[in-house]
């Protein structure tokens, strides 16, 4: 069994910041890739970052220079730096993981249950 589990979510006013963290736990072997998703009221689940475990990151335009994703394995825990907010940023913010609970790897996609960010202008 594994869990992801994301906090950090709040209300935060335009322009301000906040960290999510996401901490994975139970049989885990090995960790590959973890990132953020992100979906708004009506609209569909998107991708926001994404760090491999060969420390290669990856964001989505609307997100570049203003998050920053960052992991520490020692803790399989991934975090979120959330900078200059927009109203727009508002969503259920997910924490997605690749997780392998032995050898030879069987990586699986694992999902956290959300944690809300608003932003208020």
């Amino acid at each position: 069994q594994v869990q992801l589990v994301e906090s950090g979510g709040g209300l935060v006013q335009a322009g301000g910041s906040l960290r999510l963290s996401c901490v994975a736990s139970g049989s885990i072997y090995s960790i590959n890739a973890m990132g953020w998703y992100r979906q708004a009221p009506g609209k569909q689940r998107e991708f926001v970052a994404r760090s491999a475990r060969v420390a290669s990151t990856t964001y989505a335009d609307a997100v570049k220079g203003r998050f920053t994703i960052s992991r520490d394995d020692a803790k399989n825990t991934a975090y979120l730096e959330m900078s200059n907010l927009k109203p727009e940023d508002t969503a259920v913010y997910y924490c997605n993981a690749q997780i392998s609970w032995r050898f030879p790897y069987n990586y699986q996609d694992y999902w956290g249950q959300g944690t809300q960010v608003t932003v208020s202008s």
